[in-house]
């Protein structure tokens, strides 16, 4: 029996604009077990970021709730959202967003240096986690001489560096060429198979959602998601 690690109940976001507001994601319910793959699809400006910074904490919904592991993270206050982030999630953005002034060591040992883990201890899992993406030949590389492919494997590495039970990652092959952008989903993938880690993509991608073990689609603010139909 699956474990149900992170939930959406009811969930609806709206935003005031000047001629009233729109509302993004009506009633979205969605579910994802420990160590399952899901890929969220629709057109763009449907609202797939959106979701996911809800269900990551980074947004919060106008109505409805977000569990995990069956308790309602409204209940937590601001900071410790923010150890529960990350404690427990791990973020990779098309963009990688990585720290420019650190080199590839640095920026994946960072989420641990925040949360009041011991150097050492980061040091030996960031080092570990880069040779797992195949760079450990960079560790010391400034992440600005680094290729964009590289890059991100790089962020895929600081976003499994503390064990998250959930990985979320907005169009994380979107920046990138065909070529590189099939190698970082490998990596993602094989990821998610030797830790099962679940794993939630936000893609424009056919090709990649394609590659998941489940996809749901966003339309009209609604989540159409036919493996849990009845």
């Amino acid at each position: 029996m699956s474990e149900e690690l992170l939930e959406a109940r009811g969930v609806r976001r709206s935003f005031a604009t000047g001629d009233g507001r729109i509302e993004v994601l009506k009633n979205v319910d969605l579910s994802i077990a420990t160590g399952e793959r899901l890929a969220i699809v629709g057109a763009s400006g449907v609202g797939k970021s959106t979701l996911l910074h809800i269900l990551g904490t980074l947004d919060h919904p106008s109505q409805g709730q977000v569990l995990f592991r069956g308790e309602d993270l409204a209940r937590r206050d601001r900071r410790e959202l923010a150890r529960f982030r990350n404690a427990s999630l791990g973020f990779i953005f098309q963009f990688h967003h990585l720290l420019p002034e650190f080199n590839a060591l640095e920026n994946v040992m960072m989420p641990g240096l925040v949360g009041g883990r011991a150097p050492e201890e980061m040091r030996e899992r960031a080092a570990r986690l880069l040779e797992e993406v195949g760079l450990e030949h960079r560790l010391r590389q400034p992440v600005g001489k680094l290729s964009g492919g590289e890059r991100q494997r790089v962020a895929v590495a600081r976003a499994l560096v503390l064990e998250p039970a959930v990985v979320l990652a907005d169009e994380p092959t979107g920046n990138l060429d065909p070529k590189t952008g099939d190698q970082v989903l490998d990596l993602l993938l094989e990821m998610n198979r030797v830790h099962r880690t679940a794993l939630v993509v936000v893609t424009h991608s056919p090709e990649l959602a394609a590659r998941m073990g489940r996809t749901a689609v966003l339309v009209d603010g609604y989540l159409e998601d036919p493996a849990r139909l009845p």
